[in-house]
């Protein structure tokens, strides 16, 4: 996975009274797509998603259903939630149905998503976990 990243916009403006000092504000905040990947398996769930999204764009399906809110759980070596993540509004805006294969090679092959996203925030509800 990629990391969680969002950024604001700086708008510089000036005030009546002092127009020589330029001041600053927060302006729009954007969140950075996400990046899954996983070792490629039988389930069909990432293509299923990605598959909404390219009906969508051709005419062929609802627009109901191909945003997710998703949720991003870290677990310690115990398998423990120790750290959880809300992201808001998911849809598929790029898949990757199999990586580049190598005959000589020994690597996993993989399939990817890309997620466009209109926010996340962490789940405070998350405690540390009891040894």
């Amino acid at each position: 996975m990629s990391g969680l990243k969002r950024s604001t916009a700086v708008v510089s403006h000036r005030e009546g009274g002092d127009p020589a000092v330029s001041r600053k504000s927060p302006g729009e905040t954007q969140y950075e797509a996400i990046t899954l990947e996983r070792g490629l398996t039988q389930d069909p769930g990432f293509e299923e998603w990605a598959k909404q999204v390219s009906n969508l764009s051709a005419g062929g399906a609802s627009t109901a259903n191909f945003r997710k809110d998703v949720r991003i759980e870290l677990l310690n070596e115990a398998g423990q939630i120790v750290l959880a993540y809300q992201v808001y509004r998911c849809w598929v805006s790029e898949y990757q149905a199999l990586s580049d294969l190598d005959a000589g090679g020994n690597a996993v092959a993989i399939e990817q998503i890309r997620l466009e996203n209109e926010g996340w925030e962490r789940d405070t509800g998350v405690a540390a976990p009891v040894s």
